[in-house]
């Protein structure tokens, strides 16, 4: 008799993926009458109704008791715990059973699609579904470009990653536009772990640093950035991650390269 063996594999649900606002880059434009807010550094969420839904389209297995006082329209925004905190917050929200370290979470709204009215009008909308775990990120009216620069200090003070500048009386726009700005005081961009190196001293036998290549081919070290928990269990070569850098330098190779963060791929 022939015997068959079954793998069963972990269920990856997916729903439609959502069409999204996406930011510009801000470039001393005028931002007079705009609003901001803190640019947060977690995992992308849109409420379609009915399900949490990452920017790649997949599931996100929230706990009953988190989306169960949600609104029945849509709604976009971060999941969110605090600075610096982003491979926590990734391992949390991308686990199939939801575990109580949910109660970390908070869902910070900074949009609702598809709704008519300026951005605080549908924003607006929200106020009444608040609660410890679903929450409007604060937009704050921005008088001059010296509000701006202010603030922006104030959030990479407290190692925040920056800011978001939005016109409040576009309407809301599901593709990239000039309309929504990130605004930092350094780059950030993508590359591949081709190889890791060992560290010295304190981090003898565990990651000290790793080769990363750009798209371009361009090859340089990362060796700043990293977590004790990611040193000890570093990201695999071929992985892709997020790293931020000040300028290039003449050769063309990113200047004081800082990881940031495995490239959400949800």
């Amino acid at each position: 008799m022939i015997k068959f063996l079954v793998l069963l594999l972990p269920v990856v649900l997916y729903a439609k993926k959502p069409q999204l606002l996406l930011l510009n880059t801000y470039d001393d434009q005028n931002i007079t009458g705009w609003v901001m807010s803190e640019k947060l550094d977690g995992v992308r969420a849109y409420w379609d109704g009915k399900h949490l839904i990452s920017r790649g389209g997949k599931i996100i297995h929230a706990p009953k008791w988190f989306t169960k006082n949600y609104p029945s329209f849509e709604v976009d925004g971060e999941l969110w715990s605090k600075r610096n905190d982003f491979e926590n917050i990734s391992s949390i929200v991308r686990d199939k059973k939801p575990s109580e370290q949910w109660s970390q979470i908070v869902h910070y709204i900074f949009e609702v699609p598809n709704a008519k009215g300026t951005l605080l009008q549908r924003l607006e909308r929200v106020k009444p579904y608040e609660n410890s775990h679903l929450k409007l990120l604060i937009q704050t009216k921005i008088k001059s470009s010296h509000d701006l620069h202010v603030f922006l200090k104030i959030i990479e003070a407290k190692g925040g990653e920056g800011v978001v500048v939005r016109d409040p009386n576009a309407p809301y726009i599901a593709k990239r536009t000039n309309s929504a700005l990130k605004v930092k005081t350094f780059h950030d961009a993508e590359c591949e772990i081709i190889e890791h190196h060992n560290g010295k001293g304190k981090y003898q036998g565990l990651l000290g640093s790793f080769t990363c290549k750009m798209q371009n081919d361009t090859t340089f070290k990362i060796g700043s950035g990293f977590s004790d928990a990611l040193r000890h269990n570093p990201p695999q070569i071929g992985t892709i991650v997020t790293f931020k850098y000040q300028e290039f330098t003449k050769y063309g190779k990113p200047r004081f390269p800082v990881f940031l963060r495995v490239r959400n791929a949800q």
